[in-house]
């Protein structure tokens, strides 16, 4: 596939959206929209018994959700991400992890975005304040046991796909 131009359609602190004008590999053009955002973290919480999750009020949906501690540096920085893990980790929960583990990656939404995750689990936890940004005050944190967690993934309280599917790199861990 080759891209004949590309515009920035719509841009903020978070993402970018573009459109390409794109030729298939049959001659025939088209277009895809695309959001870019840079690379994010999912953080595992576990303390070798309970997995610690973030509750939140997610806009789109208009829904809270339980997910594991996740996101991305501001103003659409790239930072690495083992250090993004541990920022999003200690600002979401507090937490400060001992060991730190990339467990695996993940595309977000590769039909429409070009951003990546990097799934880390976080073990040997120490507990302190939270430094939570402004439109994350409403959020909320809570130790599940991981037959808590599946309970809520098959009861339809747990149903953040990234959390899904780190929890899936989790459970084919070779150390769990």
């Amino acid at each position: 596939m080759e891209t004949l131009s590309s515009r920035q359609v719509y841009a903020n602190s978070w993402m970018t959206v573009r459109e390409d004008a794109i030729r298939r590999p049959d001659g025939s053009d088209g277009i895809f929209g695309v959001v870019d955002k840079p690379t994010a973290a999912v953080v595992i919480p576990f303390d070798g018994e309970r997995l610690h999750l973030v509750e939140q009020y997610r806009y789109p949906v208009g829904e809270r959700r339980w997910e594991f501690p996740m996101g991305t540096a501001p103003e659409r920085a790239e930072l690495d991400p083992a250090e993004l893990a541990a920022r999003e980790l200690a600002e979401e929960t507090g937490l400060v992890a001992g060991r730190m583990e990339l467990l695996g990656r993940l595309d977000i939404a590769p039909g429409m975005s070009s951003q990546r995750e990097h799934v880390f689990l976080a073990t040997d936890l120490t507990a302190g304040p939270p430094a939570r940004e402004h439109q994350e005050q409403d959020m909320r944190t809570a130790w599940f046991t991981v037959a808590e967690f599946e309970d809520g993934v098959r009861g339809g309280r747990i149903v953040d796909a990234q959390t899904l599917a780190a929890y899936l790199l989790l459970t084919l861990h070779p150390r769990r």
